[in-house]
């Protein structure tokens, strides 16, 4: 088992963008979310974790759930900068978004585990298959190392769940990354197909 440093160490190394968060508490927050994340697993380093929305669905061809988190939080941005450029400073927290963008997927781990995927498996009628979607664990994870609850919010509705409810600016533009990250990645042929 990885000591919390070597968690910590590698969140930085496989999320270098997780620099661009100028508040630093924020920024630790973030890193210890992820390090908390992972040492509730049998993962070590996000980059260990299968680079798809699902577990059951496509995968990045060439890539692990790192360059998903990269991408999204890179187009969040991208899309922030665009609707400034045209309209001028809308109220966005760019220090927010990237914590928002960065660990929005910060459930995965529990619920990408494949000891977790096994037992779920294996009784389905105990505890549901699967038991907590990422989304709803990423909440939990959110919230217990004391990230703002802007970023549990995304972490809770950035996926189907948050079809209930109405979005804050930040996670509409991560959810708006997110859709758009995983339709363009399969436009341009990079998930995996069947028999692949």
């Amino acid at each position: 088992m990885a000591s919390m440093e070597e968690l910590r160490q590698g969140v930085c190394e496989n999320l270098p963008e997780v620099n661009e968060i100028r508040d630093e508490a924020l920024r630790g927050k973030v890193i210890e979310a992820w390090a908390f994340a992972l040492s509730q697993t049998e993962f070590t380093r996000i980059d260990q974790i299968k680079g798809s929305g699902v577990p059951d669905s496509p995968a990045l061809k060439d890539g692990t759930q790192a360059e998903h988190l990269r991408g999204v939080a890179r187009m969040a941005q991208g899309l922030a900068d665009g609707l400034e450029a045209v309209h001028g400073e809308i109220g966005i927290d760019r220090d927010l978004l990237w914590a928002c963008a960065l660990c929005h997927d910060v459930g995965k781990p529990f619920e990408f585990s494949p000891e977790n995927q096994a037992r779920w498996q294996n009784d389905v009628g105990a505890s549901g298959f699967p038991s907590i979607r990422h989304s709803v664990y990423g909440v939990h994870v959110a919230l217990t190392v004391g990230l703002p609850e802007a970023v549990a919010h995304t972490a809770g509705a950035h996926s189907a769940e948050g079809e209930l409810i109405k979005r804050s600016l930040e996670n509409t533009l991560v959810n708006s990354a997110d859709h758009a990250y995983w339709g363009a990645m399969e436009r341009a042929g990079q998930l995996e197909t069947e028999g692949e």
